[in-house]
């Protein structure tokens, strides 16, 4: 089955949005998000703390593996459509499996 990884460069209410709009997807077999599974290393006594690179968007990964590749392509356009609406940017990368 194939497996779709999406990168999502914005906030936690726009990821959740797009996880949301996963969910309704008929074809979908499994969501899981698998970011922020390694502690980050930010030290706050650090002389970056605070610089406007820790203050931005998040990062936020999602796995998604879906029945064909016709899912696959109808995940890829609506994600694309509903970024656009929300004004995020999101990557796409796919597993064969």
């Amino acid at each position: 089955m194939p497996m779709l990884r999406l990168r999502i460069t914005g906030t936690e209410d726009d990821a959740r949005a797009i996880s949301d709009l996963l969910q309704g997807v008929e074809g979908i077999e499994h969501i899981e998000e698998t970011d922020d599974l390694m502690p980050h290393m930010d030290d706050e006594d650090s002389s970056s703390a605070g610089l406007s690179d820790d203050i931005g968007p998040g990062i936020h990964e999602l796995e998604v593996e879906v029945g064909n590749e016709n899912t696959a392509q109808k995940i890829r356009d609506a994600v694309q459509e509903l970024a656009l609406e929300l004004d995020v940017f999101v990557e796409f990368e796919t597993d064969e499996g």
